[in-house]
């Protein structure tokens, strides 16, 4: 079977900071890693691969230092690594990005064979919008599993796959056809130490890099900046909470004491709960 990964190259959200006049994110000497999400994905897709065999594919989308993040990838076992680079994929909001990889990845399956599952990570922490596995999946036309947690069942005979999707409810058991596009969420699984072969390999691999012509992208003016309608119209680190914790000497009773200390500092709350228990 033939596994699509896709990853971001990301900023590390714990040393990113905000310019205090321009209100943007001041990108210049922040370290750049993997979006954590997409290692989840990534894992996933070696699992299935363990057990069925076939090729996993990584694709990123970025400039041409992203390859380090595809080496990266390829350390921990994935077998090929696509990047997509061109000036005209810069500035792209997440409707610009799913029409690049779209075409990016219908160009893979030409290539490299029809990709049964496409991965991603749940979501991106630089953008935190969740909207690039679905809107592939919308783009290409397949079946979207998103905010899996576990992949069950997968049959490759009958072409299905089962899969537990979490919900606000609780835990959903979906099943789909092949090929679908699996969103992962977060510590549904540790990504693996890659072997010293994967390292020696992945250090000498070619990396497969796609401009827009390339990679078959047909309307220019659907990428980047001139295809992005989305307008950010101010980015801010949110102000530290002045309020300090209370501490609360719960020796004795501490279930009894812990709902007094919330009672006492939310007065209202003692009451509305009341009356709906009254009904």
């Amino acid at each position: 079977m033939h596994n699509v990964v896709c990853v971001k190259q990301v900023p590390d959200s714990a040393q990113i900071r905000v310019h205090p006049v321009t209100n943007t994110i001041m990108r210049q000497g922040v370290p750049t890693i993997i979006n954590p999400y997409d290692l989840f994905a990534l894992e996933a897709a070696l699992e299935l691969r363990d057990k069925f065999g076939g090729e996993i594919t990584v694709l990123t989308m970025g400039p041409p230092s992203a390859e380090d993040t595809l080496r990266k990838a390829l350390t921990f076992g994935a077998d090929r690594a696509v990047l997509l680079t061109d000036r005209y994929f810069a500035g792209a909001d997440t409707l610009a990005t799913t029409y690049a990889l779209a075409t990016a990845i219908r160009k893979i399956g030409r290539d490299y064979g029809p990709p049964d599952l496409i991965f991603t990570g749940k979501q991106t922490i630089d953008g935190d919008t969740a909207q690039v596995g679905p809107g592939i999946a919308r783009r290409l036309g397949v079946l979207q599993l998103t905010y899996v947690a576990k992949i069950g069942t997968l049959d490759l005979a009958t072409r299905t796959i089962e899969a537990e999707r979490r919900s606000e409810g609780g835990v959903q058991v979906l099943r789909s056809r092949l090929p679908s596009l699996i969103t992962m969420l977060e510590a549904t699984s540790q990504i693996r130490r890659g072997t010293m072969a994967d390292a020696l390999r992945a250090a000498r691999a070619p990396i497969v890099k796609w401009n827009a012509q390339q990679a078959g992208v047909e309307d220019i003016s659907k990428c980047g900046l001139k295809g992005s309608p989305t307008v950010v119209k101010r980015v801010f680190a949110p102000s530290a909470r002045a309020e300090k914790a209370t501490l609360v000497d719960a020796a004795a009773r501490p279930a009894q004491a812990l709902i007094d200390a919330i009672f006492k500092h939310e007065p209202k709350l003692e009451t509305e709960l009341a009356a709906l228990a009254r009904g």
